[in-house]
């Protein structure tokens, strides 16, 4: 493979990871015939057999119940719950069931399974298909949170995501899905989990994003040098665990921070960083963080979505807030 996007990047880390380990399995809705709605599961059927990729009922809670036991029969399953708001009717599976049985065990019985959850707005589709719902994720202990926001990163993480003992949402921007890369992803190289990654230098302020928000992040600061201004852009990659040194690091250095993020703003992802920030760098800090999220409303019929999510002149705008000179 000489190039990939983000969907075959994941296709590849799933094909990879089956190949590496017979306990590996599969399943959703249309995952297997199909190749699954976004077709990244394409072709894992055919080489795998319908026992290791196999269609499942429209039952949220049936998929994610089934893979409970699977795991805890020794299988390392991976599971497509298709699209974000899908995930809701599995909920009290995730919370109640996935994220505790470590700890009800006191780790006799760990869970490796990972929830994969397409999510995110920008593809014009209704309501049930657009939601950004990390926020339920994070607050959740047991749960490990990723959302990768590059092809490379998409591969990389997926593979550690399968490898770990632990449960793993994995929180797969569906905008980004047709992003393209021109190297292998399974050659790049992927920062440890755990750890964010700055994307772009910058010595005024600095963007915190993750999934979908970080190229609007890279495509605000490129914006920004017409204004004058010079602002870094840091992926956080991971949101569990959360890579809060560096988080620190940046902004104690910088002085300034904007974090972007596509869900609504009350109680979302973005509060946490915020009250993080706060805490531990507010002697550095030369300017309260500004938050530019989606807003606090259901998600909107398609043609409003462009109203309600981040965009660059809402970054812009509180940038310009900072008080940069």
């Amino acid at each position: 493979m000489t190039g990939s996007t983000l969907a075959g990047a994941v296709n590849s880390a799933l094909r990879d990871a089956m190949a590496a380990d017979e306990r590996v399995v599969v399943f959703g809705e249309d995952v297997g015939r199909l190749g699954g709605v976004f077709r990244v599961t394409d072709g894992l059927r055919a080489e795998f057999g319908a026992e290791r990729c196999f269609d499942t009922p429209l039952a949220e809670a049936g998929i994610l119940g089934a893979a409970i036991g699977m795991a805890m029969y020794g299988l390392r399953p991976v599971v497509e719950l298709q699209f974000d708001a899908f995930a809701y009717p599995a909920f009290e599976q995730v919370v109640s069931h996935l994220a505790r049985m470590g700890n009800r065990t006191r780790g006799r019985m760990r869970l490796p399974v990972v929830v994969r959850i397409p999510y995110g707005g920008g593809i014009g589709a209704v309501e049930h298909h657009s939601d950004s719902s990390e926020a339920y994720a994070v607050h959740t202990p047991g749960l490990h949170v990723f959302t990768p926001a590059t092809v490379g990163d998409a591969y990389g993480m997926l593979r550690a995501a399968i490898a770990s003992p632990d449960p793993v949402l994995f929180f797969e921007p569906k905008r980004l899905y047709h992003v393209r890369a021109e190297t292998d992803p399974a050659k790049e190289t992927v920062a440890p989990i755990g750890t964010a990654v700055l994307r772009r230098e910058g010595a005024d302020a600095v963007l915190i994003a993750y999934g979908p928000a970080v190229p609007i992040a890279l495509e605000a600061a490129a914006a920004a040098r017409t204004e004058g201004w010079d602002l870094a852009v840091l992926d956080l990659r991971t949101l569990v665990p959360l890579d809060e040194e560096t988080i620190c690091d940046v902004v104690s250095r910088i002085g300034r921070a904007v974090v972007v993020h596509e869900a609504a703003g009350f109680g979302g992802f973005g509060a946490e960083l915020a009250a993080l920030i706060g805490e531990r760098c507010f002697a550095r800090l030369a300017a309260p963080v500004r938050r530019v999220t989606g807003l606090d409303i259901p998600y909107p019929p398609p043609r409003w979505e462009r109203h309600h999510l981040p965009n660059v002149d809402r970054v812009l705008d509180a940038v310009a807030t900072l008080g940069i000179r």
